[in-house]
């Protein structure tokens, strides 16, 4: 398998789509859609006001764990022509959130899924579609980020940590977004994940 890295692979101790102060890059993301998307969007504002402002409510999939970002300089249509054939690929899935959890031992907060099944399959195909991406610095761990920017105190910290949503999160499109931190962020590509649920074998 050829692994496509940049050769300024970014070294900072944090995961570097959740670190606002290293270069831009270009992030995958799936925005959330429907009811979910407003329950999350209500913590943030409640927890993080800063984070509600940016990119809508996301399940990350690629720049912070797993794969590094992507250089500003791949153009949409580099982007376009490596991630069309993974939505025609990858069926719309639907999955559990799991409970809140500090991210990386860091004080961000995330709603993780599960890292393993149809939505590390669809980071796979992301990884070997050809881009070039950084280093990462953590293994694959994809998330909904509840609060990045402020330091909770203890009580907010335990009463965040404490919600249970119910989900379940459906991914059945993704983005591209230029970012230059988790707020200075634009889309620049959508696709849909439109292949075929393969039903289990009798």
């Amino acid at each position: 398998m050829n692994v496509h890295l940049s050769p300024h692979s970014n070294h900072s101790r944090e995961p570097l789509f959740l670190n606002p102060s290293v270069k831009p890059g270009i992030v995958i993301l799936s925005e959330l859609h429907g009811p979910l998307r407003d329950r999350i969007l209500e913590i943030q504002r409640r927890f993080d006001p800063r984070l509600a402002s940016g990119v809508s409510p996301h399940v990350t999939l690629t720049g912070s764990s797993g794969m590094g970002p992507i250089p500003t300089s791949t153009s949409v249509d580099e982007l376009r022509a490596a991630l069309e054939p993974v939505g025609r690929d990858t069926a719309p899935m639907t999955l559990p959130l799991l409970p809140p959890m500090r991210f990386m031992q860091t004080n961000v907060v995330v709603l993780p899924l599960d890292p393993n099944g149809p939505v590390r399959a669809l980071h796979e195909r992301i990884k070997n579609s050809g881009l070039t991406y950084e280093q990462p610095r953590f293994t694959f761990t994809p998330h909904v980020t509840l609060s990045f920017f402020r330091e909770l105190s203890t009580e907010e910290a335990k009463a965040l940590l404490a919600i249970r949503e119910p989900g379940p999160v459906t991914i059945d499109r993704v983005s591209a977004h230029r970012t230059e931190g988790i707020v200075n962020s634009r889309k620049i590509l959508e696709l849909p994940l439109s292949g075929r649920s393969r039903s289990p074998s009798p």
